[in-house]
């Protein structure tokens, strides 16, 4: 494999894998023989070999381009709401104490503060039963496949949260989002809050129509309970009652009250979305290494006997040919032994094979669908370092053969074409020559119309 998907992590792999499945069962079964053979010949458990095959049609089919670019796109959009959260905190500092020309009503200050903050929160522990993650995560995807604009990434957000859901991680990773932006929002209030409380001078009162002021005073000690204990400052009985009636112009009032006003957003806002952030990124680490592919999926019981046949027989179908021994799992890439050479339907007329150097062997003339199978499911065991391939420019270049063509390059470190001349006395169309050099130049293949047999022999021309 290429060194951009052996650098996925784990999560990086199960979701390509959900992805490609997805895409099969909304467009129909993929043109997969080539990675079929190559995950086969790698070898391993069932679900690496599901793996293999899936990595490699997602980047052959770009999907992993389409990961990169939705990984982007979710980190420009993770920032997007990082700043939103930032600025939307700040928001609620000023909310809660106006311009300072009036006194600040501290339930109303509190309710700005927190009441948003209290509703979401609620909001998430209930969706813990069901789904989780909220609207806030829910922005996040969409946002995110908004801004990667790639089409090839239709299946990622969906394959993301169904492989997440195997051990129900999706609320997780997603209330990790939620709480930490909370956590920035509320954070930015409280130095907005406490930045506005030390610069300007804040008078505090506290109003009610039908409640009798014993009410506000036990609820207010109530709630400053907890921050007191942290070192917060909390109004005495008097000066809660005092407050009712009027603002309080002396300093201890003021301090009383900010401090009280602050610690009530430290304890009830901050430390409860930091508790929950710090259990979110417990979780995601404690679920994240026990993802598993699920193998019960139908999609996934059909690749069984494609992938790893009850009928599979160890070793090699035919005998390798001569200097190929060393496996190496048919890596297009990977530096293969010995060289090949093979021919793709030549007349029956024409004397084949030439004379080959030492060490060259013959691969014989592939005609039947089962030749071609066998060969390709040998040089996936047994790549080449060189393959040379003989056609005839007579007969035209179908899909088919070209077809061919690629899936034996894929199987050699080096591969080139030999154009065999016509018979004497034949002149080659040259219309249909140009339509060879054209397929052959769009699969990137070199070709020679001469016997490269010194390359083939030694490496060099």
């Amino acid at each position: 494999m290429t060194d951009a998907i052996t650098r996925l992590s784990s999560l990086e792999r199960l979701w390509l894998c959900e992805a490609v499945r997805l895409r099969e069962e909304q467009a129909g079964p993929l043109d997969d023989g080539e990675a079929n053979r190559r995950a086969s010949a790698a070898g391993g458990e069932l679900a690496q070999r599901i793996e293999r095959r899936a990595l490699l049609l997602a980047e052959r089919d770009g999907l992993l381009d389409g990961l990169r670019h939705w990984q982007q796109g979710a980190r420009l959009a993770a920032l997007v709401l990082l700043v939103l959260a930032a600025g939307g905190g700040a928001g609620l500092a000023f909310a809660a104490l106006g311009d300072g020309l009036r006194p600040v009503n501290v339930f109303w200050a509190l309710g700005s503060l927190l009441g948003l903050h209290l509703l979401s929160l609620a909001g998430w522990l209930l969706g813990l039963r069901f789904a989780g993650g909220g609207a806030l995560g829910r922005l996040w995807l969409w946002l995110s496949g908004k801004l990667a604009r790639d089409a090839r990434i239709a299946q990622l957000a969906p394959a993301l949260l169904l492989v997440l859901e195997r051990r129900r991680l999706g609320r997780w990773a997603l209330g990790l989002l939620v709480h930490g932006l909370w956590l920035l929002a509320l954070l930015a209030a409280a130095v907005l809050l406490l930045a506005l409380l030390a610069t300007r001078r804040y008078d505090f009162v506290w109003e009610t129509s039908i409640l009798a002021s014993d009410t506000f005073i036990s609820l207010t000690q109530a709630l400053g309970a907890l921050p007191a204990l942290l070192g917060f400052a909390l109004p005495d009985p008097e000066m809660i009652r005092a407050s009712g009636d009027s603002a309080l112009a002396s300093e201890a009032a003021r301090r009383a009250w900010s401090g009280w006003l602050l610690g009530v957003l430290v304890v009830y806002g901050l430390l409860p979305r930091l508790v929950l952030c710090l259990l979110c990124v417990w979780r995601w680490h404690h679920g994240r290494a026990r993802l598993r592919l699920d193998l019960e999926l139908p999609a996934y019981r059909l690749l069984r006997e494609r992938l790893q046949p009850s009928s599979e027989r160890l070793g090699v179908l035919d005998q390798a040919p001569a200097r190929l021994s060393e496996p190496l799992g048919g890596v297009p890439s990977a530096a293969g032994s010995g060289a090949l050479l093979v021919a793709v339907e030549l007349d029956p007329s024409r004397p084949w094979p030439p004379v080959l150097p030492a060490g060259v062997a013959n691969a014989g003339i592939l005609d039947s669908r089962e030749q071609r199978q066998r060969l390709l499911d040998q040089l996936s065991r047994f790549p080449a370092e060189r393959l040379l391939i003989a056609c005839d420019p007579r007969r035209s270049p179908d899909r088919g053969t070209l077809a061919l063509l690629g899936e034996l390059a894929h199987s050699a470190a080096s591969t080139r074409i030999w154009l065999l001349p016509p018979p004497p006395g034949e002149v080659l169309d040259r219309a249909r020559l140009g339509d060879w050099h054209a397929a052959l130049a769009g699969l990137g293949l070199s070709w020679s119309d001469r016997a490269p047999l010194n390359w083939l022999e030694s490496g060099h021309d």
